[in-house]
């Protein structure tokens, strides 16, 4: 199947979490991902193709979530998070820009953390 046929699969991932070095060397030990460290609080994990596919950052006392978050690619993370809030999710991370694309986290009815990113 084509990307085209699951347009919501996630797009990329997030760990956050109190110890990133100890998960930075987990991840990497166990799956073998290459990790760019930016900074002291967050590293990309490589893909196949050399492209990052997600992060592992350093949660702090203000960090809106901790754990692990896919997110989910949308035309409009505003328009889709208002959509998840009307259907029963509660924002955790308010929409935001980053350098690359704009971000949001909601927890669904169930309180699973799921992220949206802009296309």
């Amino acid at each position: 199947m084509s990307s085209t046929d699951h347009p919501h699969r996630p797009a990329w991932f997030d760990i956050s979490t109190p110890d990133a070095p100890r998960a930075r060397r987990f991840y990497q030990d166990l799956f073998g991902w290459s990790v760019n460290a930016l900074d002291a609080n967050y590293a990309l994990v490589g893909g196949d193709d050399g492209r990052p596919s997600g992060g592992i950052g350093q949660a702090g006392p203000d960090s809106p979530y901790t754990g692990l978050v896919a997110y989910f690619p949308v035309d409009d993370v505003d328009t889709a998070l208002a959509r998840a809030e009307q259907l029963g999710a509660t924002c955790v991370l308010s929409p935001t820009d980053t350098p690359v694309s704009r971000i949001a986290v909601f927890t669904d009815p169930d309180g699973n953390h799921v992220g949206l990113v802009s296309r």
